[in-house]
């Protein structure tokens, strides 16, 4: 059986941040300002996934905002967690 081609956190750091697989993108030190975005990303996709979730029968138009705001909150948090800072 192969062995995994995950590096350690801090082998990940030393490599220069165009080399790394994406494996090693999401498990490297994400910079201050990505790491407050994706709390951002993670509350905006909640208040879209409860607004999808309501047992109220809500207008066509507050669903749909809820489905756009879920899927922003889940694409917002993606890219920052990918994101490493400058060696």
């Amino acid at each position: 059986m192969k062995k995994s081609s995950l590096k350690t956190e801090a082998t990940a750091v030393s490599t220069p941040a165009t080399d790394l697989t994406l494996a090693e993108r999401v498990m490297a030190p994400t910079p201050k300002f990505f790491r407050m975005l994706r709390t951002i990303g993670v509350v905006i996709g909640l208040v879209g996934g409860a607004i999808l979730a309501s047992p109220l029968a809500l207008p066509a138009a507050i669903v749909t905002v809820g489905g756009y705001l879920a899927l922003a909150g889940s694409i917002v948090t993606g890219v920052s967690q990918t994101a490493v800072g400058k060696e």
